[in-house]
């Protein structure tokens, strides 16, 4: 029995009863591996300095983030296709439902890519077909910031000693598509084109971060009433973050576009009023989440006395994380101040070091088939 238990680790799924059980349990949680890939990439692009083949690393895990999303993108269709009855239950789950927010902040990181990759590497042409995405990645944001809280409102069941932080990845994807707006809106051709981007940008970043907030203020009551989260979700700590860090991020983008687009339009005052209106809301946006970091590390630090047990909600550490770090080191280039260039690159430093340990978690996982596992069939006879 022993040999047969080894022989059984040794092999690809040996945990699922047959190979298309992977698929039958595939979740959109998975597309959480692409933000933390993808965010990893741009932020290595972002070190300060020129540091030998440290570029490369990035592009390649750039492109590798593209073959991970191409894969969860057929993976997940493949489930609506052979298994539409089943698929259909993470509509009615409180949790699992949430994580549609994933997909199109995993997108947004590919978008990102090809301006910060791509452009360099294939010239202008990358252009057209990263506004195609962006105006994709638009919509599916917006659906899943009215949708799934509409679910919630209606169809789901939720209590608040149960609540963490995963409500706020349908929330935040409206976020994130506005930063990306951010970066695209400048190589657009048409000055028009770039006000139409910026200001869809602006909405997108107040149809999101309100309601972030909102929900921010719920889970500290929540915790404060009801303490820590049970030590599977322990991960939820860090996603605070994300919409802190993004809502940083995007304000310093935004607000570093506004005097020319809105100069080429013939609104110039305004641009200035933005510019002066990003650099301040990102800089009080960064001290909040410094805040949120600080209080994330003693969490952890809590939840580690015990032992956190490994699922994919690991890579809720690594997102917010990279977002952060990018709202830094962007802060680090406006204002020119020594600090946040070190700080930036300390959380970059721990962003990789935690890429490494949830990869090669992941990847083991995935391997053996212990994380493929839809808690919304659970129930259901295999």
């Amino acid at each position: 029995m022993p040999c047969c238990a080894a022989t059984n680790r040794l092999r690809p799924l040996s945990h699922l009863p047959r190979p298309l059980e992977a698929i039958r349990q595939f979740t959109p949680n998975w597309f959480a591996v692409v933000m933390g890939t993808g965010v990893l990439a741009l932020a290595l692009a972002q070190w300060p300095g020129d540091v030998p083949g440290l570029r490369v690393l990035a592009e390649g895990l750039w492109l590798f983030s593209i073959l991970l999303f191409v894969l969860f993108t057929g993976l997940y269709t493949a489930r609506w296709v052979l298994f539409f009855d089943e698929a259909r239950r993470i509509f009615g789950h409180s949790t699992v439902s949430m994580f549609f927010g994933t997909i199109p902040m995993g997108l947004a990181t590919l978008i990102n890519g090809l301006l910060v990759f791509g452009l360099p590497r294939w010239g202008e042409g990358v252009v057209p077909l990263a506004e195609t995405l962006w105006w994709i990645d638009v919509a599916m944001s917006l659906a899943c910031g009215v949708l799934i809280p509409f679910l919630m409102f209606t169809r789901q069941e939720h209590r608040i000693d149960q609540m963490t932080a995963v409500w706020l990845l349908p929330v935040v994807a409206a976020e994130v598509a506005a930063a990306s707006g951010g970066l695209l809106a400048p190589h657009l051709a048409d000055v028009h084109s770039q006000l139409v981007m910026l200001v869809t940008s602006y909405i997108l970043w107040a149809f999101s971060l309100p309601v972030a907030f909102s929900i921010l203020t719920i889970l500290l009551l929540r915790m404060a009433l009801h303490k820590l989260p049970h030590e599977n979700m322990a991960a939820s700590s860090w996603l605070a973050l994300g919409p802190i860090g993004t809502g940083a991020l995007g304000m310093l983008l935004l607000g570093g576009d506004a005097p020319l687009i809105f100069a080429a339009n013939g609104l110039p005052g305004l641009g200035d009023v933005a510019a002066g209106l990003g650099l301040v809301a990102g800089i009080t946006l960064w001290g909040f989440g410094f805040w949120w970091m600080l209080m994330a590390l003693l969490i952890t630090a809590r939840y580690l006395r015990t032992g956190i047990p490994f699922n994919l909600g690991w890579w809720g550490f690594t997102f917010p994380l990279g977002v952060y770090a990018l709202a830094t080191l962007k802060l680090a280039s406006l204002l020119s101040l020594g600090f946040f260039t070190v700080f930036g690159c300390v959380l970059v430093a721990m962003l990789a070091v935690m890429w490494l340990i949830v990869g090669r978690r992941t990847l083991l996982g995935a391997w053996h088939g212990e994380l493929f596992v839809s808690p919304c069939i659970a129930g259901l006879a295999k």
